[in-house]
C-alpha cells in the first residue's frame, strides 16, 4: 500500500488513476476494511490520497450510512478543489448505486444544506442530470431541483445550477425556458443565475 500511495501521490494532474485504486480496493476489500482505509485516508496531508478516500467512501455510501454522512459533514469541509471535485463524483456513485429516484430525498437534502459545498456536490455531481437513469425519464423533476437554488448566496453553487440547466436545455429547452420564465430576475442573485442558463443559443427562445 505504500508504494501504491507514493505512486498516487506523485500524480499533478487527473484522478483516474486514484479511481482506478479505489476501484480495486473496493472489489477486493470488505466494506468495513473499506471504511477503515478510506476514513485514515482522509487525514493525509495530500489531497491525491484525500481523493482516494473520497472515492472509496463513495463506492461503499449505499452499504454504509456512516460513510455517506462522513461526506456530507466532512469532506465537505475539506479546503482542496481538487477533494470537492471527488466529493461531487461520490455523491453521485452513491445516487446511481440506490437509484436516482430512490435518491431523491437525499438530494433535497445535499441542495438544501448550508454548505455550499454539499450543495454543489450535488447540482455538479449529477450533471448531466437527464443523462442519468429517472431524470432522463422525469426531466422535469431535474429542472424543478435544480431551479431552486436559483438565489442560493453561494456563486459557487449558482454557477453550477445555471450550468447544469444549461446543459439540459440542449434537449428540453421548452422546460428550461418554462422555469426561467418564473424567475424574478431583480433578485441579483437570480439574475447571476439566468446569465448563466441564458446564453445566445436560447435568447431567441426566451425572446
Amino acid at each position: 500500500m505504500e508504494a501504491t500511495i507514493n505512486k498516487l501521490q506523485a500524480i499533478a494532474n487527473g484522478f483516474k488513476p486514484i479511481e482506478g485504486v479505489a476501484l480495486e480496493m473496493y472489489q477486493t476489500k470488505t466494506t468495513d476494511d473499506c471504511f477503515a482505509y478510506a476514513y485514515g485516508f482522509l487525514k493525509y496531508t495530500s489531497y491525491q490520497i484525500r481523493s482516494l478516500g473520497v472515492f472509496i467512501l463513495g463506492r461503499i455510501a449505499a452499504k454504509n450510512p456512516r460513510a455517506l454522512q462522513i461526506l456530507q459533514l466532512e469532506v465537505s469541509k475539506d479546503p482542496s478543489w481538487q477533494v470537492q471535485e471527488i466529493l461531487a463524483k461520490a455523491f453521485n456513485q452513491y445516487c446511481k448505486d440506490i437509484g436516482y429516484q430512490q435518491a431523491l430525498p437525499v438530494i433535497n437534502e445535499w441542495l438544501n444544506d448550508e454548505n455550499p459545498n454539499v450543495t454543489r456536490a450535488a447540482t455538479e455531481g449529477l450533471r448531466i442530470w437527464t443523462n442519468r437513469p429517472y431524470f432522463a425519464a422525469h426531466p422535469e423533476v431535474a429542472v424543478q431541483l435544480l431551479g431552486s437554488q436559483k438565489n442560493n448566496p453561494s456563486t459557487y453553487v449558482r454557477k453550477s445550477v445555471g450550468n447544469a440547466l444549461r446543459d439540459i436545455s440542449k434537449n428540453h429547452k421548452e422546460l428550461v425556458v418554462n422555469e426561467v420564465a418564473t424567475w424574478n430576475l431583480n433578485d441579483l442573485y437570480t439574475h447571476f443565475t439566468y446569465s448563466c442558463v441564458i446564453k445566445q443559443n436560447m435568447k431567441k427562445a426566451i425572446a
